[in-house]
C-alpha cells in the first residue's frame, strides 16, 4: 500500500460540500483574501514603478550611490528582499491564521462518516 492509499474509503462527496459551505472554510478564504490580494497588489506596484523607473528615469536610476553601485541596482536587490520578506509575512500569517482553521477542516473532514459503496481502485 502506497502512502497515497488509504485504508478507509475517501469521505463521500456530502462530506466535502458541507466542508465548503461552512462556517471554518468561509473563514479560511477571507483570511487568505485579505493578505493575498493587498500585498500581491502591492508588491506588483512596487515591481511595476521599478520597471517604469528603469525605461523612463535613466538619470534618477544611474545616481550613484557608494562606488559603481547606484540606485537602479539597489532598486533591482530590493525587489529580491522584498520577495523573501513576503514569504517570511505569508509563513508567519499562515502559521498564525490560516493553519489552526484548515486543520479543524481536516479533523472534520477526517472524522466524518466514510461511504462504504466508493472502494479504492
Amino acid at each position: 500500500m502506497s502512502t497515497t492509499e488509504s485504508a478507509h474509503p475517501p469521505p463521500s462527496e456530502d462530506v466535502w460540500h458541507e466542508a465548503h459551505a461552512s462556517e471554518d472554510f468561509a473563514t479560511l478564504r477571507r483570511r487568505l483574501r485579505s493578505f493575498v490580494f493587498p500585498v500581491s497588489v502591492l508588491f506588483l506596484v512596487w515591481y511595476l514603478v521599478y520597471v517604469l523607473l528603469a525605461d523612463y528615469a535613466h538619470e534618477f536610476m544611474s545616481i550613484k550611490l557608494v562606488g559603481n553601485i547606484n540606485v537602479g541596482l539597489v532598486l533591482g536587490l530590493l525587489q529580491f528582499v522584498s520577495t523573501f520578506a513576503i514569504t517570511a509575512l505569508y509563513v508567519r500569517y499562515a502559521n498564525r491564521n490560516l493553519d489552526p482553521v484548515a486543520e479543524r477542516i481536516r479533523a472534520k473532514v477526517e472524522d466524518a462518516p466514510r461511504n462504504p459503496e466508493k472502494e479504492l481502485g
